[in-house]
């Protein structure tokens, strides 16, 4: 069986990986810097930026931050599971949306309807949240005790190894 490329997917050269890869190393980089790296003009360099921001590869520029060194030391993974349907999902988006503590939201597969990432101050501050969530369905809870793997850079070598799976 032959499996269709998601036509949202866009071919990059290898100058383009190059610059996506330095991006993902330090998103401080200037023009000037990024075009030594990859063998560019500054102009070239921009306008090769410019054109994968407007292709949606590069989705934004941001700062990893440690939130318990803010002074949010819990981190946890919530189960939502909603009954019923296309309403009851949109009200739980809605809301969730508006919940200041929440990370990340994913709509997913299986038995839950969400799974949410949250940083909370306390137990206290935990369970406020699961009393805010819990009036959308049943929720269950994970405290996220290490990350022992985190990959949050994507590379040509990586994407070419998982295209046997296409």
């Amino acid at each position: 069986m032959t499996h269709k490329i998601d036509p949202n997917h866009i071919e990059l050269d290898g100058i383009a990986w190059k610059i996506v890869e330095s991006l993902q190393e330090n998103a401080r980089l200037s023009f000037a810097e990024l075009g030594r790296k990859v063998g560019l003009s500054t102009p070239a360099v921009a306008e090769r930026v410019r054109r994968l921001e407007e292709a949606g590869v590069i989705t934004g520029y941001h700062a990893s931050i440690d939130a318990a060194r803010l002074g949010m030391p819990i981190h946890v993974l919530i189960r939502l599971t909603i009954p019923g349907g296309d309403l009851q999902i949109t009200r739980a988006v809605a809301a969730i949306k508006e919940l200041q503590e929440i990370n990340r939201c994913y709509r997913i597969t299986g038995d839950e309807s969400f799974i949410i990432e949250s940083h909370v101050v306390s137990v206290r501050h935990l369970e406020s949240l699961i009393d805010k969530l819990s009036a959308f369905g049943a929720t269950s809870t994970s405290t996220v005790l290490s990350l022992p793997v985190e990959h949050t850079e994507y590379v040509l070598r990586q994407i070419e190894a998982f295209r046997k799976y296409l």
